[in-house]
């Protein structure tokens, strides 16, 4: 994802790439940005730090630990963020909800435009169907992918919990095996793929008595996500402290 935001962001007329981050030991701190990224020179060593003179909004695509941290130092340093980081838990997600009131943050687990249209369809969707379905969310993810089920399949079930009057929490099912009885209708159900280098895969399944009604967003290139952070940047610019959402973004 760091090679990709590097050239979405060099890709961009309006948009200047200044700091590129990396973990501390990594080998390509000191490498430049853009040739790690495959495009030309950008005149930018990759470091291990954050500058705060250096950047107005800062594109974070880590890991929860991680995301804490930098959201800390943004917090100080009056710091506008977006952040596509996935798999953070009720803590740190009430922390970025406490720190809206404070700084700019765009906060999504997918930022592509076609995935948060389907959060669109979604919500008709169950709105319509409402009790009348049974609901399997299927993801399927690159092997290396360390969360499960997720952060946009998650999403997806809570969208259309919300939309139903259902608590995500006490009705979803995680996988099932052995004698699981006959499926209960207000359940919402997730099945997890995990092979080779499958970008992202995400099918939500309304399964009715005669006919089923499937909505599908497959992902081909890691781009989708990143334009999709760039687009955010762009709009969070001229925002008001709160947390938002991709949704928001893109006027859904």
């Amino acid at each position: 994802m760091g090679r990709h935001l590097i050239q979405a962001c060099a890709a961009a007329d309006d948009m200047a790439l200044t700091q590129a981050i990396e973990k501390q030991d990594n080998t390509l701190i000191g490498s430049d940005a853009g040739l790690i990224a495959g495009i030309e020179a950008q005149n930018l060593l990759i470091s291990d730090a954050l500058e705060a003179d250096k950047f107005d909004v800062l594109i974070d695509f880590t890991h929860p630990t991680v995301t804490a941290n930098y959201l800390d130092f943004c917090l100080q340093n009056n710091k506008k963020m977006v952040i596509g980081t996935t798999g953070c838990d009720e803590t740190l997600e009430q922390k970025l909800r406490d720190a809206g009131a404070t700084i700019a943050i765009v906060y999504a687990p997918n930022m592509s435009v076609g995935v948060n249209l389907c959060l669109r369809l979604l919500q008709t969707a169950a709105s319509v169907l409402g009790d009348t379905v049974d609901i399997e969310i299927i993801e399927a993810h690159h092997r290396n992918k360390v969360d499960a089920p997720s952060g946009t399949a998650l999403k997806m079930g809570q969208v259309i919990a919300e939309s139903l009057g259902r608590d995500l929490e006490s009705c979803a099912v995680y996988g099932r095996k052995g004698q699981t009885g006959a499926r209960q209708r207000q359940t919402i159900g997730f099945a997890t793929i995990r092979a080779g280098d499958i970008v992202g895969e995400h099918t939500v399944l309304f399964a009715a008595e005669g006919e089923r009604i499937e909505i599908t967003h497959k992902a081909s290139s890691r781009m989708t996500f990143a334009n999709g952070a760039i687009r955010a940047s762009h709009w969070i610019a001229q925002k008001d402290p709160g947390l938002y959402s991709m949704q928001d973004v893109l006027g859904l």
